[in-house]
């Protein structure tokens, strides 16, 4: 008997195509082919893209859906009473000031101008000085705002660009990154660079990776594999970027992401992996450990977003907590990004990015060698930058010093804690997961925790709002730290929650509804239309049409 072999599978293959070209002309056997090939590929590239099949239909769905007239009425009834309720708050906000929309004739007095500056700085409902606010002010001092001022003033016009003209300043950079790499637990090849922020921080980092991914690995369709809690600076900086984002969602009790699902969607064009030292919106850290193991054993970068964190994460086990390992100490974890002018006290537009190795900073450089001007190199988005600033940030660290952070880290770990376990004491509210550091977030399972949040705000306080699920955060700063904040606002939100439970079903009411029908709504490109509404409010004048 003849042995088996594999054209025995193809010839009836082959027999059943014989026949059913058999009868066709050459041309129509060529189009037949180049249609199949064609209409293969199409249909390959249609369903083996970034986002789901279902993400994309969706989108389209909404999106021909606002095209008929009846809809397309009603949502742009809805978004012209949006702008007019952004602009009328921003009037009321401004209402004791006049516009100025064409240069003075002549110059004003320096008088004038300080009254003027001191006139504006007046708008806003919250006392933020008084610890009433969630985050946004970590740190005020009336003798660090002097010395700031003074530094500020005295770097205010230079510029790190012009290296030659300011080597001085470029230094204080230079020794603001390696303090910041030494308080991340940086090895001597540890290096980095400031930047204006944490968002450019995190889309820095991720040039870096995509340029990294595609001179060594030859990727050219990049993601990142983050968690659901991740800072929305990762989505900006893959909109910039060309770089899809997967999202993973998180344990609902640790709100930790879950590993399972974060290995799942690593696949060959993945660049980066991501955690959060903590997240945003429950102040809870990833397994930064196993996701550096899952770098190393896939040979993917992965980068820790201490954003927030900033000097508190770093300094928090020094000060007594019990913490897991995340930042350089953990094999695997190749850039940090952290606020300096968060929980590092500088003056806002400060922020540092930080690599283990100098091959990952390379690619975040930009380089232009060919330009009629001469050979161009940047190493963040500006050019120009701010010296003013990094003269300021510097002077905050080395008047601060490690021990300065380390008794501001305690006493707002402390603070946070003490609010925690209040919380923890309140009948008809829970605390999202185990915060790490200094944010507490709120949640309810009996009432709106939007009517929680409208009441405190009644009161003078100035919270986060959260979504998916509802929620409210409080960011524990410095401010929160002095004599009676913590324990006024334990004690505001005991007797707000009491009389919300009287009728736990009420609806809630006035733009604190908003938040919650804003996560009812399907389609949301919607809210993003919303959001850019809200955006442009802020840039009115009264000329504006």
């Amino acid at each position: 008997m003849r042995p088996f072999s594999g054209s025995d599978c193809l010839k009836p293959v082959a027999e059943g195509i014989n026949r059913a070209f058999g009868a066709k002309e050459p041309w129509q056997v060529a189009t037949i082919t180049a249609s199949t090939v064609l209409g293969g590929v199409w249909l390959y590239t249609v369903i083996c893209q970034d986002e789901s099949l279902y993400i994309r239909g969706k989108r389209q769905f909404f999106k021909f859906a606002k095209k008929i007239p009846a809809v397309r009425r009603q949502v742009e009834a809805e978004l012209a009473k949006a702008k007019n309720d952004f602009e009328t708050e921003i009037k009321k906000s401004n209402a004791h000031l006049s516009y100025t929309e064409v240069l003075p004739e002549k110059g004003l007095s320096k008088e004038e101008i300080l009254r003027l500056v001191d006139d504006h700085l007046k708008s806003g409902h919250y006392d933020w000085r008084e610890g009433r606010v969630s985050g946004a002010v970590y740190g005020y001092k009336p003798e660090l705002v002097e010395l700031v001022t003074e530094v500020y003033g005295k770097a205010s016009y230079t510029n790190p660009l012009h290296a030659d003209l300011f080597p001085g300043v470029c230094k204080m950079e230079a020794e603001v990154v390696r303090m910041a790499c030494n308080l991340f637990h940086g090895s001597v090849a540890s290096c980095g660079t400031m930047t204006t922020g944490g968002t450019e921080s995190i889309v820095m980092a991720m040039k870096a990776y995509r340029d990294y991914a595609r001179e060594h690995k030859g990727i050219t369709r990049p993601n990142i594999v983050v968690p659901r809690t991740v800072h929305a600076a990762f989505d900006k900086g893959g909109q910039y970027f060309n770089v899809h984002v997967r999202s993973v969602d998180v344990d609902p009790k640790t709100l930790e992401v879950d590993m399972k699902k974060f290995k799942r969607a690593i696949n060959r064009n993945t660049i980066l992996l991501v955690g959060s030292a903590p997240n945003f919106p429950y102040g809870t850290i990833d397994d930064i450990e196993s996701i550096a193991a899952l770098g190393v054993k896939y040979d993917i970068p992965v980068h820790v977003d201490a954003c927030l964190g900033s000097f508190v994460v770093a300094l928090v086990r020094n000060a007594g907590y019990k913490l897991r390992p995340f930042d350089f100490e953990v094999k695997g974890v190749t850039s940090i990004s952290a606020d300096t002018h968060k929980y590092g006290f500088a003056p806002k537009g400060s922020s540092v990015i930080l690599y283990s190795d100098k091959k990952y900073k390379d690619h975040q450089f930009t380089v232009t060698t060919d330009w009629p001007g001469g050979v161009y190199g940047s190493p963040t988005v500006n050019g120009s930058r701010a010296g003013g600033i990094i003269a300021a940030c510097w002077a905050t660290m080395m008047s601060f010093g490690y021990e300065g952070y380390l008794e501001a880290t305690k006493r707002i770990v402390d603070t946070a804690r003490y609010i925690e376990s209040g919380m923890r004491n309140i009948n008809g509210i829970y605390v999202f997961g185990k915060p790490a550091t200094s944010v507490i977030a709120l949640g309810s399972n009996v009432f709106d925790i939007f009517r929680l949040s409208d009441s405190l705000c009644k009161l003078g306080w100035n919270l986060n709002a959260l979504q998916f699920p509802s929620g409210i955060h409080i960011c524990v700063t410095d401010m929160h730290t002095k004599p009676g904040v913590a324990d006024k606002f334990i004690a505001d939100v005991k007797s707000c929650t009491a009389e919300i439970m009287k009728d736990p079903g009420h609806p809630v009411e006035g733009k604190m509804a908003l938040y919650g029908m804003a996560q009812s709504i399907p389609d949301r490109s919607v809210i993003g239309e919303v959001t850019r509404l809200f955006l442009h409010s802020m840039y009115y004048t009264p000329s504006q049409k």
